[in-house]
This record gives structure tokens, sequence and C-alpha cells, in this order.
């Protein structure tokens, strides 16, 4: 009882802090409200069982992603009045596309069936000396390794194509030019030359 009362209680404040990033007005506010997203999320996963996948989110996207966008927002000093002048512009276009999303969603929902065993299943304990945090490595580095190591490799080809797409060339930026470094012939690199005891060098 205390159980399901909790479940809907942070899955209501979950679905309203929700409604609050995607409406407020002030970008400050919508992050912080979904740092609270976050942290009803993480508690509806302890509530699960799963501590891991609680933590982890809690650790990963509130103590790194959710604090980098609360720090770029405040101090990039964006104007976003300019940048909302467009909104009405692109309406139809982001219009249709949540329609053709909504829709397959409804699609997804109503071709759902579920299996009449699964709940007893889901909610028969494991009988294994095994926790969450193993049982997930086992699964996850064994039957779906291959998935892992090809999402890996798309986050990585994101990171380097933001990266890319965010360079500027500034003439006046200083850059180190290794052919030409190691092209340089030995007598401009080496100098010999006799040094009296006592005295320095003049360069």
């Amino acid at each position: 009882m205390i159980s399901a009362a909790l479940f809907y209680l942070f899955s209501a404040v979950l679905l309203a802090s929700a409604v609050m990033v995607i409406s407020a007005r002030n970008p400050v506010y919508a992050v912080l409200f979904l740092i609270m997203c976050f942290f009803q999320a993480s508690a509806l996963f302890l509530l699960m069982g799963a501590e891991f996948l609680g933590f982890i989110l809690l650790i990963v996207y509130v103590g790194a992603v959710a604090v980098l966008f609360l720090f770029v927002v405040m101090m990039l000093d964006i104007n976003f009045r300019a940048m909302k002048q467009g909104f009405h512009r692109y309406l139809p276009v982001g219009g249709a596309v949540a329609l053709v999303l909504l829709s397959e969603l409804v699609m997804v929902g109503w071709r759902w069936v579920v299996e009449p065993q699964a709940i007893s299943t889901a909610q028969t304990p494991a009988q294994s000396m095994v926790d969450n945090t193993r049982a997930l490595g086992q699964v996850l580095y064994t039957d779906y390794f291959y998935p892992f190591q090809v999402s890996g490799l798309i986050l990585l080809v994101a990171m380097i194509g933001a990266i890319v797409l965010t360079l500027r060339d500034r003439k006046d930026s200083l850059r180190q030019k290794t052919s030409e470094q190691l092209n340089r012939p030995m007598s401009e690199i080496i100098e010999v030359r006799k040094v009296t005891s006592g005295q320095g060098v003049d360069v």
C-alpha cells in the first residue's frame, strides 16, 4: 500500500515537472524542473528495486548533464527572445512531426499484448544471490555486447560531429605545425658552442 502510494506520488510529480520543462518561459527554471524529473525517475527506479539505475541516473544526468545545461544557459547569455521569433514559422512542421509520433505511439499501444504469466513472473523475486549491478553487467557484456559497442561508436561519432560543426577557424589562433618541425635541418636545431668556464651563453 505504501509503495503504491509512493509510486503514484513520484509519478505525478514527474509528469508535472515534465510539463513545466516544456512550458517554462525561463530556461533556468526549465533546467531546474528537468533536474526534478531526474530525481523522481530515480525514486521510481529505487521503488522497483533497480538501485543501480537509480543512482546512475542521479550521478550522470543530475550530476553532469543537467548541471552542464544549467551553467551553459546561465553563462552564455543567450537572447531567447530573438530565438523564439521564428517559432510560428516552424510550428506547422513541428505539429506534423508531433502528430506522426503520437500516431505511432497509439498504434504501438493498440497492438500491445500482455502475456498472462508476465505479471506473476515479474512479481516473483528471482532466487539468486546475484545483485542487480552484477546481473546487469552480465547481460550487457554477454548477450548485448555488440549493440553496446555500436551505441558507444554512435556516441563517439556524434561527439566528433559536434566538435567539427562548432569548430571555428580563427586567423589569430596559434597552431603547431608538426610537419615543418620534423623537416627542419639538424643545423638549425642543434648548435655547438664553446663556452668559457664561468661565463654564460649569449642568445
